[in-house]
């Protein structure tokens, strides 16, 4: 039979074997599904705000001793993941975070009471409010936990770049004697070797590195014991100031706290900032996603990428670039994203975000889905590329755009006259220099790799 609790609105049946309580129960019921859930690190970095606080108020002398070892003890089991089963509020829920803070007060508070003998929803001697919400209010133990849950996943994140990074480098220096040919505007350009193409990527996701270091910066400063609006009603003021100190040594995070946290607590243009930044790496994503589908594709087929499994249902053998269309799909879907993440903190109003549920949502599924497929992208794909380098030779050798290279060696009427003569008689440019009185050796040592490299000619 399912027991009864209550709250400001009355009486209410709950599961009888939940450990969830009245309000967690309403707003199961007040808001439909929408088919998200709620992500593990989210929880886990609200479980360490709620043990901050408890190891904080217990210094002082504001919290029981028994309680505050059970409550402590309830906060380990719901960050190693134990009690996930019981966080069932829909991330989106309205409210500014309410039902979902309410959601792991009552979870706590019934589990700690459950391993103190005590029955579900009694309340004693830990209370969802007077215990584990102690001193705290949704508006600054949500925005906290959302701040702490980012910083780790940004620590995933920036792990899993270097090791594409290093993936990509580790190619550049294989094909750095390949010569292939450089294309803008889908036609052929100048010559340059594939190693300089995968460097080019290399460089790119270097800078998203760095740009990480600086969400990193945003992210750190956290409002926790501005309670409400910041002012720090209900908290005392040695608490504020310890709790931090807590939930730093807790999660191995660099945490600070708001200078003023009145405006940390109304504003959250530093999440904006920070998604902005993976939008930033989202890109790169897709311009890398692109190029390797281009040039692995068959009218070009310069590079190979490795096969990883069947292509058709209809067409036996045929193999696509799936990796690289997963990656590309994960970074519009991120780029898209920022857009409601933008919006959510534009849509505040006065001392409070009220829809920073779904911009914490946002933050976390996009830095959850970028490490995914970074990793994809570093380990299904781009170390097991090949460059087909008479692929790559061929196409230098039809091309007429390895002429530049030319002028140096030859010069310039020499090469024109050579371009003219390709496409007037339909032979490859080698061929056309040669008949203009240009010498195999000259032509090999305008594509020397070296020369290609140089800065400059």
């Amino acid at each position: 039979m399912p027991r009864k609790e209550h709250d400001l609105l009355g009486e209410i049946e709950v599961p009888d074997d939940a450990l969830w309580g009245a309000q967690t129960e309403r707003a199961r019921r007040n808001f439909p599904p929408t088919r998200r859930t709620l992500p593990p690190v989210l929880v886990r970095g609200f479980a360490l705000v709620k043990k901050a606080a408890a190891l904080a108020s217990r210094e002082l002398g504001l919290i029981d001793e028994q309680a505050a070892e059970a409550l402590t003890a309830a906060c380990d089991e719901m960050a190693g993941g134990g009690l996930n089963a019981q966080m069932v509020v829909d991330p989106l829920a309205g409210g500014a975070g309410t039902s979902l803070n309410m959601n792991v007060n009552e979870v706590l508070a019934n589990y700690a009471n459950q391993r103190l003998g005590k029955p579900l929803g009694s309340y004693k001697p830990v209370h969802p409010h007077d215990t584990v919400n102690l001193h705290q209010s949704t508006n600054d133990s949500f925005p906290t936990a959302a701040r702490v849950a980012a910083l780790w996943e940004l620590e995933a994140l920036e792990q899993a770049i270097v090791e594409l990074q290093t993936a990509l480098q580790e190619k550049e220096c294989e094909y750095a004697d390949t010569v292939m040919v450089g294309r803008t505007q889908l036609q052929d350009a100048v010559p340059l070797t594939a190693g300089q193409f995968f460097a080019a990527h290399a460089e790119a996701l270097s800078r998203d590195r760095w740009r990480i270091f600086k969400s990193i910066e945003r992210l750190k400063v956290v409002n926790l014991g501005g309670t409400a609006i910041g002012t720090g009603i209900g908290a005392p003021r040695q608490y504020i100031f310890r709790v931090i100190e807590h939930l730093r040594d807790l999660t191995g995070l660099p945490l600070s706290r708001a200078e003023n946290p009145i405006e940390a607590t109304s504003n959250q243009d530093a999440v904006v900032e920070a998604d902005g930044i993976l939008t930033a790496l989202a890109s790169n994503l897709l311009k890398l996603a692109t190029d390797l589908r281009f040039l692995s594709s068959s009218p070009i087929g310069e590079i190979k990428l490795p096969p990883m499994q069947p292509g058709s249902t209809i067409m036996p053998g045929k193999v696509n670039p799936v990796i690289a269309e997963y990656a590309g799909q994960i970074a519009i879907e991120v780029i898209a994203a920022h857009q409601a993440l933008t919006m959510a903190v534009a849509g505040g109003n006065l001392q409070l975000s009220q829809y920073f549920p779904l911009a914490c949502w946002h933050l976390l599924d996009n830095l959850f889905l970028l490490k995914n497929a970074v990793e994809a992208l570093s380990e299904r794909c781009i170390r097991g590329i090949e460059v087909d380098q008479r692929q790559c030779r061929e196409h230098l050798e039809r091309s007429l755009s390895i002429a530049a290279a030319l002028v140096p060696v030859v010069g310039y009427e020499t090469a024109q006259a050579a371009v003219q003569r390709a496409r007037r008689e339909n032979v490859s440019l080698r061929e056309a220099l040669l008949a203009e009185g240009a010498t195999d050796e000259e032509i090999d040592r305008a594509l020397d790799p070296a020369q290609l490299l140089r800065l400059g000619d």
